[in-house]
């Protein structure tokens, strides 16, 4: 796939770079209940991110025909109910992405990489 979206209209095109629309999806995500951050998708993804701050860490942003497709790979808080967390993850980063760049989202994809014990009362 490429890395931008062309969208045309009657006034001309508009490129929308993968790195924009991850930057909603990760936004969304981190505001959202439960979620305490972002996990990588591989091991090189891991190393990379220690050398260089990567704007797609943790999601994966795929174009098609018929929208986008995205995976977010995430941390959350131990305790928490996953599918609870999930459900409010895809139905944040769907409007906000949706809303802010204009293109149908037509699946999200949520992996739990790991729990978290934020608090050890």
């Amino acid at each position: 796939m490429s890395e931008t979206e062309k969208k045309h209209n009657e006034l001309g095109s508009i490129l929308i770079q993968k790195e924009a629309i991850a930057s909603v999806a990760r936004q969304s995500t981190l505001q959202s209940y439960g979620v305490v951050g972002l996990a990588p998708k591989n091991l090189i993804e891991n190393i990379r991110q220690l050398f260089k701050k990567d704007a797609k860490y943790g999601v994966d942003i795929d174009f098609d025909h018929d929208g986008l497709l995205i995976d977010l790979y995430i941390m959350v808080e131990y305790g928490t109910r996953i599918k609870s967390i999930t459900n409010s993850i895809i139905n944040s980063v769907k409007y906000n992405v949706e809303r802010t760049v204009g293109l149908p989202v037509r699946r999200i994809n949520v992996h739990v990489r790991g729990l978290r014990i934020s608090n050890m009362d």
